[in-house]
């Protein structure tokens, strides 16, 4: 009988009789190309790495990788790593590798190339695969995430200038944490990044900083208090607060009163006008006025 299968002289990959029954018996198609796209990049890829490669979104090669993990034929899913000595560095041999036998890899260091404006070292081309392989971030998240660095770094710093491959690495690390894996996960992420960036300045009015932007470690505070969901004018008013105590700004003293307040459920002025006042003598009478107003004056006041 002749032969059916076409032979090429391409790198074969192996598959055991046990491997191959038991994705014969579950019948599942995806899970089956998913298994041999991981033979062909020998395991050292995490399977969502190869979204992009597979064609597939993100629910798609999920299930896939779940019904993998049911046979028993990858490890348990793990925690995306922290960054520490422990990160595989890729020798140029790999990196040349990759960079022959991937277009969308190729394809992606060209894009990179060009936003940043220089041609990248072999350690940078280096970072950009950790981010692929070690992260499992597809291509067109990395790419995002290097747009989002470099537009970050502009408002920063100035035009002309750009990020290196380290702190675009470091940021990646900050998404693979929270789980932004995939096209829409990023753009989501980038649009509320953007949201809580237009939302600065008037938070640094409510702090009495002017119009110029915040330093790294104001913008932890600023970003923080946001996600509480403070808006400025509570912030306003712990303001006063810190600096009827401390006779200037204290961004610590500051973050307290704020914290105090996040974990009593009180964040807008309302709120923390009926849940923040002090104990009242038993029948004194009601105090009148609106805290509201009260800040808003205040302000107006010292303007």
């Amino acid at each position: 009988m002749a032969n059916i299968l076409v032979h090429t002289a391409d790198e074969s990959v192996t598959l055991t009789a046990q491997a191959a029954k038991r994705l014969l018996d579950r019948g599942d198609g995806d899970a089956a190309l998913l298994y041999l796209a991981l033979l062909r990049h020998h395991g050292s890829v995490p399977p969502r790495s190869l979204a992009g490669e597979l064609r597939w979104d993100r629910p798609r090669i999920e299930t896939a990788e779940r019904t993998l993990r049911d046979l028993g034929l990858i490890a348990p899913a793990e925690t995306p790593p922290e960054p520490s000595d422990e990160k595989p560095v890729y020798q140029r041999m790999e990196i040349a590798e990759r960079l022959e036998g991937s277009a969308e890899f190729r394809d992606l260091t060209a894009e990179v190339e060009r936003k940043l404006g220089k041609k990248l070292t072999t350690p940078d081309i280096g970072v950009l695969l950790g981010l692929n392989d070690y992260l499992g971030l597809p291509a067109d998240v990395i790419y995002l995430l290097v747009c989002h660095c470099a537009e970050r770094i502009q408002r920063r710093y100035g035009e002309g200038r750009r990020p290196t491959l380290r702190q675009i690495e470091k940021e990646g690390y900050v998404w693979a944490r929270m789980g932004i894996d995939t096209q829409s996960e990023a753009a989501s992420y980038l649009k509320k990044y953007a949201e809580r960036q237009g939302a600065l300045p008037r938070y640094m009015r409510a702090l009495r900083l002017g119009d110029r932007l915040p330093v790294a470690s104001e913008e932890k505070y600023l970003t923080l208090w946001q996600e509480m969901g403070f808006p400025p004018e509570t912030v306003a008013l712990a303001y006063d607060k810190t600096v009827l105590k401390c006779h200037e700004l204290k961004w610590p003293y500051c973050n307290g009163i704020l914290k105090r307040w996040h974990e009593a459920g009180l964040h807008t002025l309302e709120e923390v006008e009926r849940g923040d006042k002090p104990a009242k003598p038993a029948g004194s009478k009601p105090q009148s006025g609106d805290l509201r107003q009260y800040v808003q004056d205040l302000h107006r006041n010292r303007g």
